[in-house]
Parts: C-alpha cells; structure tokens; sequence
C-alpha cells in the first residue's frame, strides 16, 4: 500500500470526527466531512490516502488531480523561499521544491508536474523537470495509434506531449489548426515512429478516418450556419483554418467527397447544403 493513491477500505470505527479506516499501514482516519452519508462499520469506502500538514496519514473522497506517477497541470497557489505549493484539489496543496522546478514558479500560473513519493522525507511532492520520466522505448506503441495527450512544452518545431502518462512525442506546429497551449489536454494518434524512436504526432486520424471525421465537420458548421458557408476550395487557407480547423488540403478533399455524394453544391461565393 503505498501514500497517493486510491484504495477501498473498510470502515472498523466510528468516532465523534469521523472513521477509521483499516489499511497496511494501520488505522487511518478518514475526517467527518468526508464520510458519505449514513456510513456504518463495515462499509467499504473508496478513498486517497496522503498526509496532513502534521505528516499523519489520511484519507479522503476528494478526488485529486493526479496520484502517484501522474502527470498534471497544475496552478501556483503560493510560494515559500524553499518551494511553490500548487492547487491540485485537496485541502493540502501539492509542494514542488525549488530544486524540481525547470524554471522559478510563478503565483497564479500552471505548469506541468509530475506527482511523485519523496522516499526521503515520504512526502508527496510535484516535479516539473519531467523529461527524466518519459520513456523512449515506443514499443508498446504503434503508428496510427490513438492515444492521450498532455501538452507540457512549446518551441519553434512545435509542442512537446506526454503520451498515454509515459513517453514524450511532437507535434509540428505547421500541422496544428486548432487553438492548443500548455496543460492542454489533447486526443491524438502516432504519427510516426522514428528509428531514433522519437515520436511525431498528428491531432487528426490519417487516411480514410479522417476524410470522414473532416466531412462530418464541414457539415456541422454548415448547419450551424443555416446551410452555407462562404468558403471554397479556393479560399485563403487562414480562413479556412479559422472557421473548420483543418487544413485547406483536408478541407478540399472533405467537400470534394460531400460533393461528390450530392450532399453539397459548390457555388461561386461558398458552399451550401443541398
């Protein structure tokens, strides 16, 4: 049993402030204002098991933002001349020490993190120089997986993500047509592995999955907007990326298709649902 994570425990006493719970660790109270109603002993109670600001072990049904291993993104609520405390929605602020910070925190703003068990001091902790747990060995992955993504870095080639809670991979930024930032959390797929096995990535299925996800947007907008929009396949791609969020390419080949089917008509000024 380790602290950060969740459990389901059995409640083996009743007290004035609350229950314990009986664990591995021994008794652990979890406090009055988070028994769920009409709780009796024997119950079982899913709860997360951390620390107080007395360092004695707790539980709680409040749901935090990340358990041990995790990355989040995470606001700045405070700072200490030895650290930042970030929100990560337990009455105990997350601590993250100067020395995991990749850059001095700043109050009121988010960063990446990764929850970790300080085994020194058995405290959890956050840390931001996350590069050090990301895996480069993508065998568990495959090209045009689809996978799940935390934006944690931006720079002139595009954003860094975090895969599934486990690798790191990019995403150029000539590829992206929607609005994306720091902390985001994305759906994406596996581009391509490469032989030094970093790994590109595409917010947008390939092949025939996209051409019919990029279809079923155009007709969206289109009856958001009572059946024409005035864009073709000659707009300006800006335009174009602004309204669908695609790519003038895929855009083409998704009215293309829908005019094909007769589901639209290609006019002079736009389009227009038939």
């Amino acid at each position: 049993m380790e602290i950060g994570k969740y459990y389901e425990l059995e409640v083996v006493k009743e007290l004035d402030f609350g229950v314990y719970l009986k664990s591995d660790l021994g008794e652990i109270l979890l406090p009055l204002k988070y028994v769920p109603e009409d709780t009796e002993v024997g119950d079982i109670i899913r709860v997360f098991i951390h620390k107080d600001s007395e360092d004695r072990l707790l539980a709680t049904t409040l749901a935090p933002k990340g358990v041990v291993g995790d990355f989040a993104s995470l606001e700045t609520k405070d700072k200490t001349p030895h650290g930042a405390f970030m929100d990560w929605g337990l009455e105990k602020d997350l601590f993250v020490p100067n020395r995991e910070q990749h850059t001095p925190f700043e109050i009121g703003k988010k960063y990446i993190v990764r929850i970790c068990l300080d085994h020194k001091s058995d405290r959890l902790i956050g840390v931001s120089k996350i590069n050090t747990f990301l895996s480069s060995n993508a065998e568990e992955l495959t090209e045009g997986q689809q996978v799940k993504l935390l934006i944690y870095g931006q720079s002139d080639a595009g954003y860094s993500a975090v895969i599934n809670n486990k690798y790191k991979g990019l995403i150029y930024k000539n590829e992206v047509f929607e609005p994306i930032a720091v902390g985001d959390e994305k759906v994406g797929y596996i581009k391509k592995i490469r032989e030094d096995q970093k790994i590109d990535l595409s917010l947008t299925p390939a092949g025939v999955e996209a051409i019919d996800t990029n279809r079923q947007v155009v007709l969206d907008k289109l009856q958001e907007h009572d059946g024409y929009i005035a864009l073709h396949d000659k707009s300006d791609p800006d335009d174009i990326v602004g309204t669908f969020n695609m790519s003038k390419k895929a855009f083409k080949k998704a009215i293309g298709g829908l005019y094909k089917d007769k589901v639209i008509t290609i006019e002079e000024e736009g389009i227009r649902l038939v």
